[in-house]
Parts: structure tokens; sequence; C-alpha cells
């Protein structure tokens, strides 16, 4: 019934929302849940609005009674603060009370809440439990019973009477105050006896149908509230918030009562932030130290920079007589060499080209014959 009555037109109606992908409806016993996915960037305010709009023409698609309403303005990740109320001498009944019309409100003034809601405990109602039996011997409907108890908790208004240059304003005081208001009300009348609830039914105050419980520490079960941030807002600042209504609330409610924070998100948030800095500081100064050694090492183009330092030993090693290498001078004597293997090849070609100068089977002792050229050209290639 939920499914087809309710979240059915509900569902169709919000597809054709502007900027919406998915629409989601959860039907269950006695409610039905319909969430609408919008396109990433959308404006949540600008999207509630949008649904509000699609909300009212839907809801004159439902059975009589049922009022749909939009949740609050906040996201899953808004319930930043929690809160036992818990005393000694008051029952989970009492305590129930003291939170749903004292202290929710106070922090429901709190800048940054969305909303405070209530969990554990028992609602208090009153409950009229009526007798068949009576019922069928004083010839009274069932719903009849109903239908006296919701016209008689209502106040109505009258016109105003003029008298004597003043004017008087008539109604009626019908809000019902408690179990005796209830238990005098009358179901029918009958050669002028009435016949009233107390006579066909009994009129007792006990707690509405839970849906859940709290506990605190597995010491048995608590009243509790949770506060959920709005969205777009900074949790420190909403949790702030909340600590100064709570500690600048000086009235009490009748009967005691008092709250005992459970729900330790300030503490987690400014750990998150410390071990963030922590982490952040150890990374930075190692990157800084890894840099200061790779900066401070000496380093040439090409690879090792004791290369050339070696190849230096080596070649005065290996140096012929008279050609001594100097350690400071590597390319000073690397031009000189090869200013003498370019004399050489001059004088060669000079000597090729003189008449009566042999063509083939000339050896070039400058070159590769003698021990000073095959090093100078050694020299050149590695200097």
């Amino acid at each position: 019934m939920v499914e087809d009555q309710v979240s059915y037109p509900l569902t169709t109606a919000m597809l054709s929302v502007p900027k919406s992908k998915v629409v989601r409806g959860f039907s269950f016993f006695g409610a039905s849940f319909v969430y609408v996915i919008f396109e990433d960037g959308t404006d949540i305010y600008w999207a509630r609005s949008r649904v509000l709009e699609y909300l009212n023409f839907a809801a004159s698609r439902l059975p009589a009674g049922v009022t749909p309403t939009m949740g609050p303005d906040a996201t899953g990740v808004g319930w930043v603060y929690q809160y036992a109320v818990i005393g000694a001498k008051q029952n989970l009944a009492e305590l129930r009370t003291i939170q749903d019309w004292y202290l929710r409100y106070q922090l429901a003034k709190a800048p940054g809440v969305a909303e405070v809601a209530s969990v554990g405990g028992f609602v208090q109602q009153y409950q009229v439990t009526v007798d068949p039996t009576k019922l069928r011997a004083y010839g009274i409907p069932l719903a009849r019973v109903g239908q006296v108890i919701r016209d008689s908790n209502r106040d109505v208004g009258g016109r105003v009477i003029e008298m004597a240059e003043a004017e008087y304003m008539v109604r009626g005081r019908g809000y019902l105050r408690g179990r005796a208001d209830i238990e005098a009300l009358v179901v029918k009348s009958d050669r002028g006896t009435p016949v009233l609830i107390r006579d066909v039914a009994r009129v007792e105050l006990g707690p509405d149908e839970r849906r859940g419980v709290t506990e605190l520490n597995g010491e048995g079960e608590v009243v509790s509230g949770i506060a959920m941030a709005r969205y777009g807002q900074n949790a420190l600042e909403v949790i702030g918030n909340i600590k100064d209504k709570i500690a600048g609330s000086r009235q009490r409610p009748a009967g005691g009562g008092r709250d005992r924070r459970r729900l330790r998100s300030l503490e987690l948030i400014h750990r998150a932030i410390d071990t963030l800095q922590r982490t952040l500081i150890e990374e930075s100064l190692i990157v800084a130290a890894v840099c200061i050694v790779f900066l401070l090492r000496p380093q040439r183009a090409g690879g090792d920079p004791d290369a050339a330092r070696r190849d230096t030993h080596r070649l005065h090693r290996h140096a012929p007589p008279g050609h001594e290498l100097q350690h400071h001078e590597p390319r000073r004597h690397r031009d000189r060499h090869r200013g003498d293997d370019r004399r050489r090849d001059r004088d060669d070609r000079e000597r090729a080209q003189a008449p009566g100068a042999p063509r083939a089977g000339r050896s070039r002792p400058g070159r590769s014959s003698t021990p000073a050229g095959r090093w100078a050209r050694r020299c050149s290639s590695r200097c």
C-alpha cells in the first residue's frame, strides 16, 4: 500500500526535477523515503527549492492524511555532536520530555545547526484502550470514539460582541490538558444520560512505539541527542557554537537532568589536523635534506667527476720521455700535441709532392711509427 499510494506518486513526480540524475524510492511499513541525486556542482538550495515545487504538486495525488516533508539541509557526514541526557531521579520518559521540549530547542538556535534529533527514551502519549464488550452494549462504533477525541482537542474562534462600547471576543477553548479531560468526553447521549469515554475505555499515559534504543558504555539505556551540521558549514565552528549554547543555558528544566558529551568530534578533528601537520613537516624535512645532499655533491656534465683526474694520471704514467704531462694544464697539453700532428701532416704532404719522392710504401714515422706520435693521438682523443 505504501509503495503504490505514496512512493510511486512521489518518485514519478521527482523524475521531472531539473538537473536530477537519479531518483530512488524506498518503502517501509508506515514510512516512505525518496532520494533525489543531482548533477555535480548543483547548488543545494536551488535544488531544494525545485524539489519543494514538485513536492507541492505531488501532494495532491497522495491519500488523505499523508503529508510529505523535506529533510534537513545536512549531509551524511554532518553528524558533528552527540550528547546523552542522564538523571538519577528521572525515568526515560521524563528525560525524553526534557530533551524534546527544552534541550533540543536550545541547541537548534546555534549557528550552523540544521537539526537536533532525539534518540532513545520513551515518547509519552495518551492511550485509550476501549472495551469491545461495553461498546457493543452501548451500541457505539469504534470510529465514534476516535472522532470525539479529535473534535474535542482544538480551539475554535467566534465573532466579536459589542457591549457598552467595548468589544468582546468569543472563542471556544477545547485543548485537552490531561487524562481527566479525555475521560470526561461525551461519546453518546442516551435519553439524557451521557456516555463518557471512561465508561467504555481506559485512559492512561504510556510510551509510543519505539524504533531504536541508545545505550551509554553498556550501563543501560539513556536519552541521546544528535546535532547535524548544515551543508557547507565548518564542523569546528558548529561544535564551538553548540558548546557555547550549552554553557550559556542557565535555566534548567523542572526535575533536573543534565547532558553529557559522548561523541568527541572536536578532539578527533584536532588529532587529524595535528597528524597532517606533523606528516607534512617530516616530509618537507626529508625532501630538503635530500636536495641539500645532491646539491652540495660536486658533479660534472658527463658523469663521474673523478674521471678527468684519473685520465690525466693515466696519460702521465704512459707518457714517453720528454713529454711529461702537467696536471693542471690538460687543455694546453692537448692543444700543443694537436698542433704537432698538424705540422707533421703538412711536412709529410710536402715531401710526398717533392720531385723524385716515392709514391707508395712510404711510412709516416710522425703518425704511427714513433711512440711520441702514438701517445699524442691517444692524448688528443682522451683529453
